[in-house]
């Protein structure tokens, strides 16, 4: 029986990368840097599936979309789609899988010790010992405390409710922001307040929303100045829900006390961009679902969504489920 034509556009895990070659024609990209656009557009030609293990850099649009005239599903091992235009692949009637779920308590760790290091001031004291500063006479910064402090949250789902978990362990109150109050704030021990209130309010704010046309530069000039000259900002959803100039301001003119980000807007972020040169500020590269056993449920997850639409069956989780096959 011939096996179905699948495009995968970068290295999967090899768990899940190993089944796929199974049971697919499988023509991968295993270049350094993301694959040419014309590259991509000739191998989907006749390809019935994509699967992208790296969103960055991949778009799918109505021109590839028309492009691939045989496509029955793209897979993303990721939880956003930002890179996707999910109104032309309903068009196309084209479902997209992701994979939420299984990457909410590694993504939520990461979110939490960004929140502990900015605390702490971990990677200012670092770069004193890397440095060669640290001596017996060294003024050495001092950090603050997390229990007491109160810890907002912005964009309150399955991510920033294991965050709420964590933050109750460690003496801080919490509240939130989000499009609507969330069903299990009684639980989790937080507070809905308008998103004026939480800045105001806040001695830490972790940013914790999707990225949307209503979200992007969600965080910029204006909303830095209602923070607490005291407070730390940490950014774990995606660089584009944060006005990057602005971010830089407030940190090198001291309207917040520091940051720490996971994301950045550009991604990678330019090695002589200025908010890396400031000392207030840890960034990390995207990093909040890379524990092997996260990615490997993603990839896993991914894959089985990719086989399920290449036999038009119902995707366990898909963004645009009113072309879900049933």
């Amino acid at each position: 029986m011939k096996k179905p034509i699948v495009v995968m556009t970068g290295l999967l895990r090899p768990i899940a990368r190993k089944l796929v070659e199974e049971h697919c024609d499988v023509r991968i990209w295993d270049k350094p840097g993301v694959i040419p656009r014309e590259t991509l557009l000739e191998w989907l030609a006749d390809a019935e599936g994509m699967i992208v293990p790296f969103a960055r850099g991949i778009m799918v649009n109505d021109e590839l979309l028309s492009r691939a005239p045989h496509l029955k599903v793209v897979s993303q091992a990721a939880v956003g789609y930002d890179n996707v235009d999910v109104a032309a692949c309903t068009a196309h009637k084209v479902p997209v899988g992701n994979t939420p779920g299984v990457l909410i308590e590694a993504t939520a760790d990461l979110a939490f010790t960004l929140l502990l290091c900015a605390a702490r001031r971990i990677a200012e004291c670092s770069a004193i010992v890397r440095n060669g500063l640290w001596t017996t006479t060294t003024e050495i910064p001092f950090a603050n405390d997390l229990h007491g402090k109160t810890l907002g949250i912005v964009g309150m789902g399955q991510i920033g409710s294991s965050v709420a978990r964590r933050a109750r362990a460690f003496g801080l109150k919490v509240i939130y922001h989000n499009r609507r109050p969330s069903a299990n704030e009684d639980q989790l021990g937080a507070v809905y307040c308008t998103l004026d209130d939480l800045l105001t309010q806040a001695d830490f704010i972790v940013a914790l929303t999707p990225l949307s046309a209503e979200t992007r530069n969600m965080f910029g000039r204006d909303q830095f100045a209602k923070m607490k000259r005291t407070a730390y900002f940490v950014n774990a959803a995606r660089g584009g829900i944060v006005d990057t100039q602005a971010l830089y301001e407030a940190l090198r003119d001291q309207v917040i006390a520091g940051a720490a980000i996971d994301v950045t807007e550009p991604e990678p972020i330019p090695v002589d961009h200025p908010l890396i040169k400031l000392p207030n500020i840890l960034i990390t590269p995207h990093i909040g679902t890379s524990t092997v056993e996260t990615r490997d449920a993603m990839a896993m997850l991914a894959a089985r969504n990719l086989f399920n639409g290449l036999a038009q069956k119902s995707l366990e989780t898909c963004v645009n489920p009113e072309v879900n096959y049933k």
